[in-house]
């Protein structure tokens, strides 16, 4: 693999920001960071990135995209290989380079989310990595409500396809569906339910609550005893962030109130937010704001949810809206992420580091990235007019080899 070398680029580390700075990536690594001159090999392809930010790529822990490729429309179910392959080719666009696909296990009521469409989905994206742009991994999502998915889970965790497992409850009356009527409009807007349909949905959903509790502990433990991260899913109040610490659940996904986030930031459980919720301003279910969560300091990580696009997007925003100092705020996105997940050979660029790299732009005033790289590949690179004429006018001509 060849090196490269990134030169007059904005550098967000860990600690600090760095203006007009360079780093080489070499061997799939992050080799250093403003190396002298000498220390360049030769080969090296030469990069300006001038008026550009790099940063580490992002780490996107739950994203139910993949869903919408593999069922763009409701009942119409594309192959499901053609669906991951486009989704990691939307990843490479947006910088992630290590998303976690969330996969829901809901029994046959949610077309791709049946048990077992969605484990084969599981398997499909296993299979596709030794072909991947970026570095693919699955989070399931349990439904508690869903006995027969405990036995299909327990077979994916064993087979070591699943790296990340969070339990999610949406029966009416708590979490996200704090209301029956909060409820029934969803199964009717989101699933195209008749009023009646959603009241029956509802009550087969309560009494399926039975032995819930015995069959999340079942899940996490198994989780546990393979090395598997865990997550909560809506977390309503600073109870069920305790019951889910009891258990040995590690992260709080979407948590309702500044309240609960509060008690999960107690509990040392990082809280996951939602991209988009940043860049609306506000939760499509009600909740709380995602960016009063990180205001209050109660806020570590965000999502892009449903919409990879947005992650870069939000990260820029939360340090324009929350005062965050540049490096704190892609923090959320980056190395926040890598650690609530065990990952620690990336989500910072330091020398030794796994080489996943993005650059960004400023782009008719949003951030946009202009280059992906994947353990040190180039794994998509967007030619923006007035950007690349920039940098090219701007480089001195003996310093680049290539400006791509």
């Amino acid at each position: 693999m060849s090196a490269t070398y990134l030169t007059h680029a904005t550098l967000v580390l860990p600690d600090r920001v760095l203006q007009d700075s360079a780093l080489l990536i070499d061997d799939g690594r992050i080799a250093a960071i403003e190396p002298a001159p000498s220390a360049v090999p030769a080969h090296a392809t030469v990069i300006d990135l001038r008026g550009h930010t790099v940063m580490p790529g992002l780490i996107d822990v739950h994203c139910d995209a993949i869903e919408k490729e593999a069922e763009p429309r409701a009942n119409v179910l594309f192959p499901l290989d053609f669906a991951v392959a486009q989704v990691d080719r939307r990843n490479a666009a947006a910088g992630i380079t290590t998303p976690y696909h969330a996969l829901s296990f809901a029994s046959n009521q949610f077309g791709v989310r049946n048990n077992d469409t969605a484990a084969t989905l599981v398997r499909t994206v296993s299979g596709y990595r030794e072909h991947s742009l970026v570095d693919n991994r699955i989070h399931c999502r349990y439904e508690v409500t869903d006995a027969a998915a405990v036995p299909v889970l327990e077979m994916l965790m064993e087979e070591g396809v699943v790296d990340l497992l969070s339990v999610m409850d949406h029966s009416p009356g708590q979490g996200q569906f704090k209301t029956l009527d909060a409820y029934l409009s969803y199964m009717m807007g989101n699933h195209g339910m008749s009023r009646q349909e959603a009241a029956d949905a509802a009550t087969k959903k309560t009494a399926e609550l039975d032995g819930a509790h015995e069959r999340v502990n079942r899940l996490v433990a198994k989780a546990h005893a393979l090395g598997i991260p865990t997550a909560s899913h809506d977390d309503d109040s600073p109870q069920r962030i305790a019951a889910m610490h009891a258990l040995g659940v590690r992260m709080s996904e979407f948590p309702i109130n500044v309240e609960t986030a509060q008690a999960a930031s107690t509990h040392a459980l990082p809280t996951i937010l939602g991209a988009p919720n940043v860049l609306r301003g506000k939760s499509q279910s009600g909740s709380m704001r995602a960016i009063d969560a990180i205001h209050a300091g109660v806020g570590n990580i965000l999502c892009s949810d449903y919409q990879p696009s947005t992650l870069i997007a939000a990260a820029f925003a939360a340090a324009r809206l929350a005062g965050l100092p540049l490096n704190k705020a892609l923090a959320l996105v980056t190395a926040n992420p890598a650690d609530a997940c065990l990952l620690s050979d990336r989500g910072r660029l330091v020398p030794g580091a796994r080489a996943d790299v993005i650059a960004v732009a400023s782009v008719a005033g949003q951030p946009l990235v202009t280059h992906t790289w994947s353990a040190g590949r180039l794994v998509f690179a967007a030619g923006y007019p007035a950007v690349q004429h920039a940098a090219a006018h701007a480089a001195p001509r003996e310093a680049v080899r290539e400006v791509a």
